[in-house]
């Protein structure tokens, strides 16, 4: 990415060009929510004053095209994730696009509705320590209800997979794999389709936190062979809100419904109901219809420069921030040393000084950034740390910010010390 296109990309989040604290806005913290492009605030506001209207419902114009629309939107994240190749209608494909509220939602959705139906006493599930609390959590009540067991992959001191512990681990036994694709902590990549061809062997269901990942890499579920896959779309340029549960068609068949009411039923009688097919089955209620639509942009947004692109952009700016860390015996980097098994997040913290403590000194110099656990708790306790303060990178991140950034640690050092 040369420096004009950054500097276009830039002048698209007017954000950017605010102050905070009395300095220039410098953000890093995308790993928790990224900014929003102008096009994609102005798609949102252009629904609600044009034809703020619901779908599904009605028969006049101004609904048809809201419902137009709202499928339109389904079919460009099935696009947008290898679901579907160019050409192939809607449903053709092996899997189904759900929007959901959120990943946590569609972590909850597999666990309530695919866990309890599939899983009985014995059965495990094979994790890891380095999971967000939202695909981890959902699971304690379903081995509790199920007599299922969780197991976890050792990590190695870095926070990086153990492959080779993880095929001694499948069995038999084994009925699902959940695992990120990329650590919200330190960035850490798993070999993704090395654990789903492994899994698959086994007969076993792979579960992906997507989050992390699909927001700054080219993704194909087809070719990763997925089983699920969810991910948020405020982490893509995105509106809040909304998120999105890919799976395959055969499974979701055979599950019951999340949620019941609205728009999910196709006939309800006194004693029982039948339910939509694909994919309403599992969208009941009136859905975040501006939320698609300004989703609908953004991805727009994010192929018009490119997956590969951004994901090359990044990898360049987390390759720069650890050979300057490299330099600064006081800071301690958690994650792998090898720039190519991470994306753009930079977890550390500075020796002598609480993490809370850092973001606070940082904050007073117009840099935001994350501290604290970072809704992992259990990688936080394999460490033996608190918590960590995490910078995280996006396309419109630029050298210069790390700069600032490294530079605000110095002054922050200086004070606290």
């Amino acid at each position: 990415m040369t420096a004009e296109q950054l500097q276009t990309i830039r002048e698209d989040f007017p954000i950017l060009g605010e102050t905070m604290r009395n300095k220039p806005f410098i953000y890093l913290d995308s790993g928790a929510t990224s900014l929003k492009p102008r096009s994609v605030i102005q798609a949102m506001e252009d629904y609600y004053t044009g034809y703020g209207v619901n779908i599904h419902r009605g028969v006049y114009e101004f609904s048809e095209r809201a419902t137009r629309e709202y499928h339109e939107a389904r079919v460009k994240t099935a696009r947008f994730i290898g679901a579907l190749r160019d050409g192939q209608p809607y449903g053709s494909g092996p899997g189904h696009v759900i929007f959901t509220k959120s990943t946590t939602e569609g972590a909850n959705l597999i666990a309530y509705s695919w866990g309890r139906t599939n899983l009985t006493e014995g059965d495990e599930i094979i994790t890891t320590e380095i999971e967000h609390h939202s695909t981890l959590v959902p699971w304690h009540p379903v081995v509790g209800e199920t007599g299922a067991r969780l197991r976890f992959v050792p990590m190695t001191g870095t926070g990086e997979f153990d492959f080779t512990a993880f095929q001694g681990m499948v069995s038999s036994k084994t009925k699902a794999v959940i695992i990120t694709a990329m650590s919200n902590v330190t960035g850490y990549m798993p070999p993704v389709e090395d654990i789903i061809k492994t899994a698959h062997q086994a007969g076993a269901v792979v579960i992906i936190d997507g989050a992390q990942f699909v927001s700054h890499h080219p993704v194909d579920v087809q070719a990763w062979d997925v089983d699920f896959l969810y991910f948020s779309a405020h982490k893509m340029l995105g509106p809040t809100g909304l998120g999105v549960l890919y799976a395959k068609t055969e499974l979701l068949e055979a599950m019951p419904p999340f949620l019941y009411g609205g728009d999910m039923i196709l006939q309800v009688h006194k004693d029982y109901s039948t339910y939509h097919p694909l994919p309403e089955k599992f969208e009941a209620g009136t859905p975040h219809i501006a939320g698609v639509l300004g989703f609908s942009v953004a991805l727009d947004y994010l192929e018009g420069v490119g997956m590969e692109h951004i994901h090359q952009h990044e990898s360049e700016l987390i390759a720069y921030t650890l050979e300057v860390s490299k330099t600064l015996p006081w800071i301690t980097v958690y994650g792998p040393e090898d720039p190519s098994l991470r994306g753009g997040i930079f977890s550390f913290n500075l020796e002598g000084m609480h993490s809370h403590d850092v973001g606070a000194l940082l904050d007073a110099q117009g840099i935001a950034v994350r501290t604290g656990f970072h809704c992992a708790q259990p990688f936080m306790e394999q460490m033996g740390i608190a918590g960590t303060v995490r910078a995280s990178y996006y396309l419109y991140n630029e050298k210069q910010e790390i700069d600032a950034l490294f530079a605000g640690l110095e002054k922050a050092r200086a004070l606290f010390l």
